[in-house]
């Protein structure tokens, strides 16, 4: 979270329950706040907007971190010691880890922390275990009451309410319960272990890297989505009670400009955990020892669980005193890491390309078509996963979808409509014409990126590629790996066709691939 424009006075948090008391209530809060802010209200507003000043802005993770910033910033880490130490004083019970940092990407951002083995750990031992008092979920934020009523306007996501929490905790800087933990991922700036910021906060040149990659479409569909939602955040303010309109506070929009909102909610998006098996107020929690500090795989199984009173890890593998830990990062493709987290997991045996077919609504046999896909288990507008290492499996999923396209005969149709099974008549005409669809497709696809696979491993080899330019050819660079494959099946099938110099079938009302 970018700290520009925040202050730390005439603000108002959200309900907070401390470890170590009761829960304030709503009206005690703004009461409290109110009684000592409101003599210097008038003069300190200055257009609706929170500006920072040098003494109450938090300096870490502004945009600009020169010599004097990093020195502050040193200066209050003495002052109130690190994550570990603040979450030992409030009921962090002995653990076996220990905060460790390491360089950043970018030489002008401070080192980035990580949590390490504090001894020799074996599979199955507990690193660490989190009391709920110290874990962030919505049941803390807006309490049960509120939390149905506001996640069934389906307006506003789970990590916007975090997120606009957060905010609000940070414009109350030390006095925030929260601040040392709010202070890490300011350090953190959004970036995993392995990471550069998420794309979200990429500029447009940057996300120029993504040309070709359907992610660079998902980049600018979730960004357009962090805007509807920031457009909704004073559904938040209104319905934490009428009582927040009686006072001089600015409502969210006012008091967040959007970047600042997205660059919250980008970061609490790549550090916040999904817990199993708990309710839906807690289900998304911010856990400090957690991700970004915990490293992200693809072939960990290690999960932060939810037990009794706390959020607990238990490591999958052994570990060296002074080893990173890595925790699973879920069944997610590489454009969801890289979408999420911002970094691409070379290993990732979840890895996936999206391929969507559509029965052409002009065939006269449109209907009968899509009568037949459906007691096949598909749809009129299919969309079919290629996995990593699994191409040939999905190439021949495909058939039978795109050659129901390619039926032309009514009597042929018909005899498809009365047949058991995904079953087309097939000749050497129709199966080239629908392998040579499928060829055409892989090419385009490929064609669309402005460099070869092997430009791609070129530029990897660059120990100076800057760290956006890296992560984005490593994740272009996997898919082109995916659709060559899917290419080389296809051909191979092409091949097999007892002629090949077969011309293909006219096909008037194929089917439709993107």
């Amino acid at each position: 979270m970018d700290v520009a424009y925040l202050r730390q006075s005439q603000c108002i948090s959200l309900p907070i329950r401390t470890p170590t008391h009761r829960p304030l209530s709503v009206l005690s809060m703004v009461s409290i706040s109110v009684r000592k802010n409101h003599r210097n209200a008038n003069s300190t507003r200055r257009g609706n907007m929170c500006s920072a000043s040098s003494s109450d802005t938090l300096v870490a993770g502004s945009r600009k971190e020169d010599g004097r910033s990093l020195e502050v910033e040193s200066k209050k880490e003495d002052e109130f010691g690190d994550l570990k130490s603040w979450m030992h004083k409030n009921g962090l019970p002995p653990c076996r880890v220990v905060l460790k940092e390491r360089p950043s990407h970018d030489a002008k951002h401070r080192p980035i922390h990580y949590v390490a083995a504090s001894e020799d750990l074996q599979a199955g031992d507990i690193a660490f275990s989190v009391p709920n008092s110290l874990v962030v979920t919505l049941e803390r934020v807006l309490g049960n009451e509120s939390i149905a009523e506001l996640l069934t306007t389906n307006k506003l996501s789970e990590l916007a309410c975090l997120a606009l929490y957060l905010m609000y905790e940070k414009k109350q800087g030390k006095k925030s319960f929260w601040y040392p933990y709010i202070r890490e991922l300011d350090r953190q700036r959004g970036r995993g272990q392995l990471a550069v910021e998420s794309p979200l906060l990429w500029s447009e040149i940057e996300l120029g890297y993504l040309t070709g990659s359907p992610t660079k479409a998902e980049v600018i569909e979730r960004a357009e989505g962090i805007k509807r939602e920031y457009s909704e955040l004073d559904t938040v303010w209104f319905m934490a009670g009428s009582l927040f309109q009686q006072y001089p506070y600015d409502i969210p929009t006012e008091a967040f400009p959007f970047e600042i909102f997205k660059q919250a909610f980008v970061a609490v998006q790549s550090c916040v955990v999904h817990l199993q098996k708990v309710s839906l107020a807690r289900r998304f929690a911010l856990v400090p020892l957690g991700p970004p500090l915990l490293a992200y795989r693809s072939n960990c199984k290690a999960m932060l669980t939810a037990v009794d009173g706390a959020v607990q890890l238990v490591v999958d593998r052994s570990y060296k005193a002074g080893e990173s830990i890595a925790v699973w990062c879920g069944p997610q493709p590489n454009s969801k890491l890289l979408l999420n987290y911002g970094f691409v997991d070379e290993d990732n045996s979840y890895d996936r390309m999206v391929l969507e077919a559509a029965l052409n609504t002009e065939d006269p046999q449109y209907q009968d078509k899509r009568m037949v896909a459906q007691r096949n288990g598909k749809l009129s507008v299919q969309v079919f996963h290629v996995y990593v290492g699994k191409e040939r499996e999905a190439i021949l999923d495909m058939l039978p979808y795109l050659r129901l396209g390619y039926v032309s005969d009514p009597s042929e149709m018909q005899s498809v409509i009365s047949s058991q099974g995904p079953i087309c008549p097939v000749s050497p005409c129709m199966e080239r014409a629908v392998l040579d669809q499928l060829a055409d497709y892989f090419q385009t696809r490929l064609a669309g990126y402005p460099t070869t696979l092997n430009e791609d491993e070129t530029l990897l080899m660059d120990s100076n590629l800057h760290p956006k330019k890296r992560v984005a050819t490593q994740l272009v660079r996997l898919e082109k790996k995916m659709l060559n494959a899917c290419l080389e099946v296809t051909v191979d099938l092409i091949n097999q066709l007892p002629d090949v110099t077969v011309s293909p079938c006219p096909a008037p009302y194929a089917p439709i691939l993107k």
